[in-house]
């Protein structure tokens, strides 16, 4: 276990959670906390006294705070912003002002604007000044007429000769979102552009703030936790700490609706009931048709689920992908029909085991390719009626799989060894 999970259960455990955590260094704090699930940094802040509070949000820079402000109540927010400087609550009450998962919610207002006809040695005054305010080196956008140019590398300050050189001549440029997009679309932005930083605009295209790759990457990994989360049928509230009640009124219903399924499947094998008794030898092989189209579904449900996601593919455009994944099912079921075939004659005998190879690898193919439809439309459908595809697809691919693939499977079988 990692020190900062040690850490995190330590805190879920203890009677009083804040303890552990105000018993560490204080150049410590920061990065504990913002290694925490939220669960958890809400059941520390709520245990945190205000003298506490006050000392954590004061070693940290204004976004920072906001998200710490987010965790307590509206008395507390209060009194601990007026606690502050005049400058960091004015930054801080402008920050509370936005949605908190939205562009604006993640940006930080480390950035200073400089117009494109300042030289360098102007430009170097105003970083200083920033850097012996705030403490840290701040983002330099370039702006003509208040109108966003792009982002001038800290490094040019030290490389460029003002003699003969401009800013012009070293500005990047630099991705920007409007202040009201939500996380989804920044993360896209960072996706698409791999940059440093990414500015914030307003309405007018005016700059609002700035938001950095670390701040993206935190958002990136929320992400991937969360369609982990979706994925499995896991809240995304759930903490590995949380307590058997707890976990068990995140689960169950999705569980019920998973033995709603698991119900169908097992009526269309009951309907082969008289085929199973009278070769005995099709229920090992049903687990294995069974697992086959499940796994192959998933992995076709995940490349749609990816596409969807980045914006790549729609209802409207994926004819392409739903005959992709059936063509790659295909196939796949092909290779994998012939191994399972050869086992199965392997260990029959005679025509029966001929036939019974036959059967098995048919249907095989059949449920892969059952599996790639499903698992590439079924997706896609959910996205169009507006729920979240990773949320509940596998249930309805995992559906389509078992009971079409037992139906093959048995029917086949019914149809040609008796």
């Amino acid at each position: 276990m990692t020190r900062q999970a040690d850490l995190q259960e330590a805190i879920v455990g203890d009677p009083e959670p804040s303890d552990p955590f105000t018993d560490l260094p204080l150049n410590e704090w920061r990065n504990v906390f913002f290694g925490l699930t939220e669960d958890v940094k809400e059941h520390l802040i709520a245990d945190m006294g205000r003298s506490e509070l006050e000392t954590f949000i004061d070693r940290l820079d204004p976004d920072e705070v906001t998200d710490v402000l987010g965790y307590t109540d509206e008395e507390t927010r209060e009194a601990l912003l007026a606690t502050l400087d005049s400058e960091r609550r004015e930054k801080i009450n402008f920050l509370l002002s936005f949605d908190p998962e939205s562009a604006a919610g993640v940006m930080s207002l480390d950035y200073v604007t400089v117009d494109e006809t300042r030289d360098f040695r102007d430009v170097t005054e105003r970083v200083r000044r920033f850097e012996e305010r705030r403490g840290q080196v701040p983002t330099i956008f370039v702006t003509d007429d208040g109108e966003l140019q792009g982002e001038l590398p800290g490094a040019a300050l030290t490389i460029a000769d003002p003699e003969t050189e401009t800013i012009s001549d070293y500005v990047q440029e630099t991705p920007h979102v409007r202040y009201d997009r939500d996380d989804e679309a920044v993360l896209e932005v960072f996706k698409q552009n791999r940059e440093r930083s990414v500015a914030v605009l307003d309405e007018e295209e005016d700059i609002l703030g700035v938001i950095h790759a670390e701040d993206l990457l935190r958002l990136l990994e929320e992400a991937r936790g969360k369609t982990l989360y979706e994925f499995t049928g896991v809240a995304e509230e759930e903490s590995v700490l949380d307590g058997p009640g707890t976990k068990v009124r995140q689960r169950y219903k999705w569980l019920i609706l998973n033995l709603g399924t698991a119900f169908m499947a097992a009526a269309v094998v009951g309907l082969f009931e008289s085929t199973i008794a009278a070769v005995a030898i099709l229920a090992a092989y049903m687990p294995v048709v069974a697992g086959m189209g499940g796994n192959a579904g998933t992995q076709a449900m995940a490349v749609t689920v990816r596409g969807i996601s980045l914006g790549e593919v729609s209802l409207n455009t994926g004819k392409r992908v739903i005959f992709n994944e059936v063509v790659a099912g295909a196939v796949n079921g092909m290779i994998t029909g012939v191994l399972v075939a050869v086992i199965a004659i392997a260990f029959s005998f005679g025509e029966f085991g001929l036939l019974l190879g036959a059967v098995i690898g048919i249907s095989m193919v059949a449920n892969l390719v059952i599996a790639g439809f499903f698992g590439a439309i079924t997706p896609l459908l959910l996205d169009r009626v507006g729920f979240d595809p990773a949320t509940s697809a596998t249930i309805f691919i995992t559906t389509a799989t078992d009971v079409l693939g037992f139906f093959v499977f048995l029917g086949l079988a019914q149809a040609v060894l008796l």
